[in-house]
């Protein structure tokens, strides 16, 4: 603290978050997850969590905008002739992506604390479904 090693690290001059606490941790680590949350940091299940879910969402945006190129395309030409095949194409993208982060899915269930932090495998035909069906 002399040298002034400690004089510019984030969060100087702000209060800690005490009275924010975890009840799943240890209440001895409580102040280091505090500092750790602080810093911008986070465990790393929770960061796994987090991108699977950014990806998942994206892969339902591109689907349900594929859907929807599908439904204009049957609409202006009378039929799925043209169509189906770029619709199809959307699928299969999709159903190797769910494939991928099911896999990351079940990688992140192994690493939770406490298994009411677990998420169940996407089933490809629930998904396209909601899409097909107008459900977000």
């Amino acid at each position: 603290m002399e040298e002034g090693k400690f004089d510019n690290l984030p969060g100087k001059g702000k209060p800690l978050r005490l009275g924010e606490t975890n009840p799943h941790a240890n209440p001895e680590w409580e102040v280091a997850f505090g500092i750790i949350k602080e810093a911008g940091f986070s465990l790393p299940w929770i960061e796994a969590i987090r991108d699977i879910e950014k990806e998942l969402d994206e892969a339902r945006h591109n689907l349900r905008l594929a859907w929807e190129e599908y439904n204009y395309g049957v609409k202006v030409a009378g039929t799925t002739r043209y169509a189906e095949p770029e619709w199809e194409r959307a699928r299969q993208a999709f159903r190797e992506k769910l494939i991928e982060l099911n896999k990351r899915i079940r990688d992140y269930n192994l690493d939770v604390p406490n298994t009411r932090f677990q998420r169940p495998v996407l089933n490809f035909e629930v998904e396209v479904d909601k899409i097909s069906k107008g459900n977000p």
